[in-house]
């Protein structure tokens, strides 16, 4: 029997898993300084947790969580998506009783049963951040301000930042209304789950990817022109500061996000070369999904940035800097070799990294692997060298060779 990873979920392996290290290291360096700590929530939560948080109507809810029933009986979801876990652990540890705002990243895996393609899988990682207890249009900019940041810093460049408001409990109503009557229209050409959503949900044809229905709604009024004073006057403001912090945008009104729980700012930044599903991070200010969840009316906003789409666009443009062995060891004799393996332990314990043989092959041979694996030294340590408290070494890069007293390794490396 041939055991195989179930389909939709992958290994990640060296030497990508240096680069999703990296990605991660970077993160929480970018995330730091403007004021972030990290929160671990459960993978897997009640499944109310979701339904009450992204909407019952949406096809996370509907077609893609795995949800299970555990040994008593209950609904049991793994988690589809990282706001929700995070706004239960924030009101269920009373974290709103501290200084506002309280900002959090996460950084772990998130299942939805979906068709496995580029850059999506159905376990997926997800880097995220959340914050709670500011309002001011300044922290939408700022948002996105740190996101910039770490796409900078990650060496990805060319992105597109796409926002849009799409309104409160005031203004949206009257823009629901006013797509009702527009889609009535069309209902004919929209596909089957929009023919659905018109009926429960009719926001959610918006979202839609399928091609007939991307053509119907550029035709469809925009939510942008149906919002009240409050919300217009807050998209100006961010609009403002993303200019003043000349950040790159556009205003993209088709755009309301696939989950319930936005509301005002939405945003998502986009690559070319992610193919049709392009967005790399996305995310929006929900100020009412705390108060659904038992807490009080603090509001919210976060993004979620794809760590599978990230990682395989950084590997397309730059390549994996994989780490490689500073020092290889080729010692010969019995001797030698436990000299080798007790100095090799010192170094390591000084961060130098070391590889050892082991084979007591040819010291042609352990030129070889060292050469394959493109280590920087070969420490060439013998009886001679013993009886002399010396190392003979060989730079690989240039041939350059010399010889330096054995208690004088560390300061050879600086």
């Amino acid at each position: 029997m041939k055991y195989r990873a179930i389909k939709g979920v992958q290994d990640i392996l060296p030497p990508d898993v240096y680069l999703w290290q990296e990605v991660e290291s970077t993160a929480r360096q970018v995330f730091a300084p403007f004021g972030y700590r990290e929160i671990r929530t459960p993978v897997m939560e009640f499944t109310e947790v979701f339904t009450r948080g992204i909407g019952e109507t949406t096809d996370i809810v509907e077609k893609e969580m795995y949800t299970f029933n555990d040994r008593a009986g209950r609904s049991m979801t793994l988690r589809p998506e990282g706001t929700a876990p995070v706004v239960r652990a924030y009101v269920e540890n009373h974290l709103y009783s501290l200084p506002s705002p309280q900002k959090y990243y996460y950084i772990g895996p998130m299942f939805r049963y979906e068709r496995p393609q580029k850059g999506r899988f159905r376990q997926f990682h997800q880097i995220g951040v959340e914050t709670f207890g500011e309002e001011d249009p300044r922290m939408d900019a700022e948002v996105l301000d740190m996101l910039r940041c770490f796409f900078e810093r990650v060496g990805v460049d060319n992105l597109r930042f796409e926002v849009n408001s799409i309104g409160c409990d005031e203004c949206r109503p009257i823009y629901r209304r006013a797509l009702i009557d527009f889609l009535t229209g069309q209902i004919d050409s929209l596909c089957s789950d929009c023919k659905r959503r018109y009926e429960v949900n009719p926001l959610r044809v918006l979202d839609c990817k399928v091609k007939g229905c991307g053509e119907i709604k550029k035709k469809a009024p925009g939510i942008t022109d149906y919002l009240c004073s409050g919300c217009r006057e807050h998209f100006d403001a961010l609009r403002g500061y993303l200019e003043l912090l000349k950040i790159p945008f556009r205003v993209n009104p088709e755009m309301v996000r696939g989950l319930d729980y936005y509301t005002r700012t939405t945003f998502e930044v986009t690559s070319e070369f992610l193919g049709a599903r392009s967005a790399v991070a996305a995310g929006g200010r929900y100020d009412k999904l705390i108060e659904e969840f038992g807490g009080p009316a603090v509001p919210g906003i976060g993004f979620a940035i794809g760590v599978e789409r990230l990682a395989a666009l950084i590997k397309d443009r730059h390549g994996i800097r994989e780490p490689v062995p500073t020092v290889y060891f080729a010692a010969i004799g019995d001797e030698a070799e436990k000299a080798a393996y007790k100095l090799a332990s010192e170094m390591r314990t000084k961060g130098i990294r070391v590889e050892l043989d082991y084979s007591g092959a040819s010291l042609k041979s352990r030129f070889r692997k060292a050469d394959r694996l493109k280590a920087t030294y070969v420490f060439i340590f013998g009886e001679d060298e013993l009886s002399r408290g010396t190392v003979r070494y060989k730079r690989l890069s240039d041939g350059e060779q010399g010889e330096i007293n054995k208690d004088d390794v560390m300061q050879f490396f600086g």
